[in-house]
């Protein structure tokens, strides 16, 4: 899947989230997103890592402590 694929599902599924609320004012939308991709992206990316979180946190381009905590806060350690 290309990148712009994942852009036209997010796109497509922010669309849907926004017609499902009607009138209802959205609100964190931003946080919503982010932590709903974050935790397949993690999930993903420590699989093809193979469980090694400094690997993966390189993969990121983020710090491995930084990958730990979200690691915890999705549960997935």
């Amino acid at each position: 899947m290309s990148k712009d694929n994942i852009q036209d599902v997010v796109r497509k599924s922010l669309e849907k989230y926004f017609r499902d609320l009607g009138e209802q004012e959205p609100s964190n939308v931003y946080d919503m997103v982010v932590f709903t991709v974050e935790k397949p992206v993690l999930e993903a990316v420590m699989t093809r890592a193979e469980g090694n979180q400094s690997h993966a946190a390189e993969m990121l381009g983020i710090n491995r402590n930084t990958l730990r905590k979200k690691l915890q806060q999705h549960g997935l350690l």
